[in-house]
């Protein structure tokens, strides 16, 4: 199976405001929520992409010819490429209703560790969905990232029980998710946590944590205080905050002032095995891809996940060969431009 046809089939199932297009850069949904759009004027995910377009690749091909080595280590693991699939719930909200939650992460999960890469799997107010997604990663021998919200404590100790059953390898909290409606005015309440407050869910969850929704130098020397082993640069697809700066733009900066002392991930219109080049030689030590793994599930199922994620892997390794660069160690950020 080809992405092309991949794409194709999504169409036919994908629900009514997902268009799949052929590039998703934010304009067809635009502000659609329900739906995959952004929040407010729905510029954000438009900015997120045309950032990395914005950016040019420096080819050097004056170096030595031998093979391109995409393998990417964390928290003792091996992956394939430095890719990883991207938390996503509300599927039948915003999807359609091919698929309920459990029901994505399940084709998700098992997908991302047969083609050698990983899964974030997303959250939600109904407690099946973090228990699916565990099963889902406990099955798939751990490779998977569960992501909670920020929920009280009480709820987040029964979530760190569920991720400590799964064996999954490191646990994330998408911390900027205090901006979706449906976290606010809950008993008792979730929302923004204090760099106090977050150093002591880190200690409980009893894994490398990853904390997603960093947009400041600030934020992420306030992530590194409270112990976490690795930050996602995200704005969350423009869906949390409307006017937040395209990824692309904050990344260099984040990288600079904590890029040796945790692990960097990048999300946000990255959507070619080019981009991901783009973000590793800013900074970022990998990526994750949202809403094109969603088009890959409804498309394609497993299939379509390995079409994807060989169509980035193969961009990706085209991009390295070609500026140079034979390992991920090689990528510098004089590589682009």
């Amino acid at each position: 199976m080809v992405y092309e046809e991949v794409l194709a089939n999504a169409r036919t199932c994908v629900g009514e405001i997902c268009k799949a297009c052929p590039v998703c850069n934010g304009k067809a949904c635009g502000a659609r929520i329900p739906g995959p759009g952004a929040k407010g004027t729905g510029t954000v995910a438009i900015q997120n992409y045309e950032a990395w377009q914005k950016l040019c690749v420096n080819m050097d091909t004056i170096c030595e010819n031998k093979p391109v080595d995409l393998s990417f280590e964390i928290f003792g693991q091996t992956f394939k490429a430095p890719v990883f699939a991207a938390p996503i719930g509300a599927m039948k909200l915003h999807y359609g209703d091919k698929y309920d939650d459990l029901e994505y992460n399940d084709i998700l999960v098992s997908a991302c560790a047969g083609t050698g890469i990983a899964a974030f799997t997303g959250d939600g107010t109904n407690p099946a969905v973090m228990e699916g997604a565990t099963k889902a990663i406990k099955a798939a021998g751990g490779k998977g990232i569960p992501t909670v919200k920020p929920w009280d404590v009480n709820t987040l100790a029964e979530k760190f029980a569920l991720v400590k059953e799964s064996n999954a390898f490191a646990c994330a909290m998408d911390v900027d998710a205090a901006g979706l409606p449906f976290l606010k005015n809950l008993t008792p309440p979730a929302g923004s946590k204090s760099a106090a407050e977050l150093k002591e869910i880190i200690e409980k969850a009893g894994v490398p944590f990853i904390l997603k929704g960093i947009m400041t130098v600030k934020g992420a020397l306030k992530a590194k205080e409270a112990g976490a082993s690795a930050i996602v640069v995200s704005n969350h697809g423009g869906r949390v905050l409307d006017q937040c700066p395209p990824t692309a733009e904050v990344l260099p900066e984040i990288a600079d002032a904590v890029g040796k002392d945790m692990k960097i991930f990048v999300d946000g219109g990255i959507r070619s095995g080019v981009d991901v080049f783009k973000a590793l030689a800013l900074g970022a030590d990998a990526v994750l891809i949202g809403r094109p793994y969603v088009t890959a599930v409804y498309g394609g199922a497993a299939d379509g996940v390995e079409a994807l994620t060989a169509k980035l892997i193969s961009e990706l390794e085209d991009a390295m060969a070609m500026c140079g660069a034979h390992s991920l160690k090689e990528i510098t950020r004089d590589m682009v431009r």
